[in-house]
C-alpha cells in the first residue's frame, strides 16, 4: 500500500511538470526585469522588437564606446521566426543572427536588452509585420563604416532607429552630429583618420548604440552586466 502510494504521488508530480514545461509560449508569464549570469544558458523571454545591445570584439569597438562615452558598442533587433529568437544585425553584411550566437560573440558574452514602455499598445501584430518588412529589405546591404544617413549602406543603430520610425511611427534615440561625440581620444583620432583621411564629415547626421539605448522611450527588459 505504501509503495503504491509513492508510486502515485510521483506519477502525479511527474504529470504536473509535464504540463507546465509544455505550456504554449503566449501562456507563459513574461518576464520584467531579470539579470542573468554569463553562466547560465538559460535566457528570459523576450518580445518582437525588443532592443538588444552588447560591447562588440570589433577594432572599432573601443572608439565607439570612448566617442560615445558607453559601454555598448553594437545592437540589434529581437524577432522571432517559428518560434525561435533572432537579431536582426548591421555586420558585413546586414544580416539574421541566432539570439544565443550573437550573445556569445559579444565581449565576456554581456548583454542588455530595452522595450518601448508601452510596447503592448503600440506594437500591434500589423506594425511588427510592417517592421520585420522593412527589416528584411535591409538584409544584405553593406555595413555603413562611415556612418553615413543613407539607405545605401546602414550600421547597427541606424538599423534599428529606421525601422522603428519608418514602421511604427517612433523614434528611439536623439539624432546627434558626428561633432557632437568626445572625438578627442587617440583611439578616436585614429579611426576618424583611417575612414575619411582630413575630410571628417562632422555635420553628418548620426544615430548611436547609446541614444537608443539611453531613450526615455524604453525600459530595461534584461541584463547580465
Amino acid at each position: 500500500m505504501k509503495k503504491t502510494l509513492i508510486y502515485v504521488i510521483s506519477l502525479v508530480s511527474c504529470l504536473v511538470l509535464t504540463a507546465v514545461l509544455t505550456l504554449p509560449v503566449h501562456a507563459q508569464k513574461k518576464p520584467m526585469v531579470s539579470k542573468q549570469s554569463k553562466a547560465n544558458s538559460k535566457l528570459p523571454l523576450f518580445n518582437d522588437g525588443d532592443m538588444i545591445f552588447q560591447s562588440s570584439i570589433s577594432p572599432q569597438c573601443k572608439a565607439i564606446q570612448l566617442a560615445t562615452r558607453s559601454p555598448y558598442s553594437h545592437c540589434g533587433i529581437i524577432f522571432y521566426e517559428q518560434g525561435k529568437p533572432y537579431v536582426l544585425e548591421a555586420v558585413q553584411p546586414v544580416t539574421v543572427t541566432k539570439l544565443e550566437h550573437w550573445i556569445a560573440r559579444g565581449e565576456q558574452q554581456h548583454y542588455a536588452v530595452k522595450r518601448l514602455k508601452n510596447a503592448d499598445k503600440v506594437l500591434s501584430n500589423s506594425t511588427l509585420a510592417k517592421m520585420k518588412a522593412i527589416g528584411k529589405n535591409f538584409i544584405g546591404k553593406n555595413y555603413d563604416a562611415t556612418f553615413e544617413w543613407s539607405d545605401d549602406k546602414i550600421y547597427c543603430s541606424e538599423l534599428i532607429w529606421k525601422i522603428y520610425q519608418r514602421g511604427a511611427g517612433i523614434e528611439v534615440g536623439k539624432l546627434e552630429k558626428l561633432q557632437d561625440f568626445d572625438l578627442s581620444s587617440p583611439e578616436v583620432k585614429t579611426k576618424l583618420k583611417e575612414r575619411y583621411g582630413n575630410a571628417v564629415p562632422l555635420n553628418e547626421t548620426v544615430i548611436s548604440p547609446a541614444s537608443i539605448f539611453n531613450s526615455p522611450l524604453l525600459i530595461a527588459v534584461a541584463s547580465n552586466y
